[in-house]
């Protein structure tokens, strides 16, 4: 059996309390394994933790009990550095609102993830997927306009096309349709759905949207603690 791309076990967090009050605790012992191609949503109401599930899985946020493993290497082990280095390696982000960088053209935020100093990533084969990937998903003419010129469905595809373009074998997307219209919500949820069916893209996706969490495989609800 193939290892897991992504496997917590006892993950839990809890934040101080305010004015030395009891602990907050957000997540309460969460188990989960997902392997290559499995599709993930994670829903519940707001302030159950969704978000800091998946802060925790890039190695944002650390938890406070419980171990994650990522492609085989257990975040605990990790310093920041080796923490952004497994973010920039094997992980994709996708947020809710896309933080596209205003001065930049699509094609320039798309191949960001390739310029991380020191990550010894080849600039010209990541320029060349980034123009791959703005063809698959309906960007190629708008390549060199900046992130005013498109519309909210056309920045979240950008934002997909920068969080692909290192072919990392997770991608984690946190409310990505949240901000969008249906139509364009439709749109993006075919996409991420076609690339997770014919690239093998492991998803682990948080969301309010009850159409999108209906078309993932697999169902991670979780509760308020408080």
């Amino acid at each position: 059996m193939s290892q897991p791309i992504l496997s917590l076990s006892g993950v839990r967090k809890h934040y101080p309390g305010a004015d030395g009050g009891p602990d907050l605790p957000v997540l309460d012992g969460v188990d989960l394994e997902l392997a290559a191609g499995d599709s993930l949503a994670v829903t519940g109401p707001s302030g159950c933790g969704k978000s800091t599930l998946l802060n925790i899985v890039a190695g944002l946020d650390r938890p406070s009990a419980g171990h994650v493993t990522v492609a085989g290497q257990d975040l605990s082990s990790l310093d920041d550095t080796g923490l952004s280095a497994m973010r920039n390696r094997t992980i994709g982000l996708v947020f809710q609102f896309h933080h596209l960088l205003p001065q930049l053209t699509i094609h320039e935020n798309a191949i960001l993830p390739a310029l991380v100093p020191g990550a010894g990533h080849d600039v010209q084969a990541a320029g060349d997927r980034a123009d791959a990937l703005l063809r698959r998903v309906g960007l190629a003419a708008r390549r060199d306009h900046r992130p005013a010129q498109l519309s909210g469905g056309e920045r979240q595809r950008a934002a997909l096309v920068r969080a692909l373009v290192l072919q990392p074998r997770l991608l984690l997307a946190d409310e990505p349709t949240g901000s969008l219209d249906e139509a364009a919500a439709t749109a993006l949820t075919d996409l991420l759905l076609e690339i997770n069916a014919d690239d093998g893209l492991t998803l682990l996706v948080a969301t309010h949207s009850p159409a999108l969490a209906a078309r993932l495989t697999r169902h991670l609800p979780l509760r308020s603690s408080h």
